[in-house]
């Protein structure tokens, strides 16, 4: 295929369901949650779709003078019969881009997908997380209240997962795309608890058999480092108390605890 590199053959036993994450999504949540999936399931890289078609030369980045292009790579864990594909979102051709993607995975016969996607909402840190979808398909109903999501639709503006849905409804595959929310003051950094809602859903829909204590410990340094701003800034823990009696705080304070949190986090990374 045009714009693909294979660089593995791959076989499934069953038909492979298919699980697509964005980079740069609010609270690293899918770029968190897909490097957790290959580290722990051991997958492997076995495709690409080259970028230069679909992304400009402003998405590409130098890194200890290294040229970083955008990239697309698919992934593969025969075993729990997952492809994982992360990519960078692309800035022309989308429906190309997204019909490509399905090419490549109707080859391997794939017989669902699911996307993962952050939503900034006004919930602290230490909440339960709301997960909001949108389907393609009627099978998905029941499969919602048996893994604890909500039967609530996304209504934010169209994303290119909501038209990866779309395009897969056209091709007859089933499609469920998870909205999360994300703590508005983490939507710079790691969202922690958000990936790991995300991770229990996918541990139970395919059995993944994932221990959670290295995401669990990951979850206790964030509280602590966020306790540790409140006592050093008065004003930032007032604002905490309101929220945690369910008050709502207005703009101004709202952009002081964003930036409040993006200063100590950036720092923490300095160091």
């Amino acid at each position: 295929m045009k714009n693909v590199r294979f660089l593995k053959e791959i076989k499934f036993s069953e038909p492979p369901s298919l699980l697509v994450g964005w980079e740069k999504d609010v609270g690293s949540l899918a770029t968190g949650v897909i490097n957790f999936l290959n580290e722990k399931l051991k997958t492997f890289y076995f495709c690409e779709i080259k970028p230069v078609e679909f992304f400009s030369i402003d998405e590409v980045s130098v890194k200890n003078g290294v040229i970083v292009f955008p990239q697309s790579k698919f992934y593969a864990a025969p075993e729990k019969g997952l492809i994982i594909f992360k990519s960078s979102t692309p800035i022309r051709k989308w429906w190309d881009f997204l019909n490509l993607i399905l090419d490549i995975v109707e080859k391997l016969q794939v017989k669902e997908l699911f996307t993962i996607n952050g939503n900034p909402w006004p919930v602290l840190h230490n909440q339960l997380r709301r997960v909001l979808t949108v389907r393609n398909d009627p099978k998905f109903k029941n499969e919602l209240k048996r893994y604890g999501l909500l039967g609530m639709e996304y209504e934010g503006p169209p994303a290119i997962s909501s038209y990866l849905l779309w395009v897969a409804k056209e091709r007859k595959i089933p499609g469920l795309s998870l909205w999360i929310d994300i703590c508005f003051y983490l939507s710079s950094f790691e969202d922690v608890r958000a990936q790991k809602r995300i991770l229990q859903f996918l541990d139970q829909r395919f059995n993944l058999e994932i221990n959670f204590e290295e995401i669990d410990e990951k979850i206790k340094k964030q509280d602590l480092e966020l306790r540790h701003l409140r006592s050093q800034n008065p004003e930032i823990d007032s604002i905490f108390e309101l929220m945690e009696k369910g008050h709502p705080i207005n703009p101004i304070d709202q952009e002081k605890l964003i930036r409040a949190v993006f200063e100590h986090f950036s720092l923490l990374q300095k160091i």
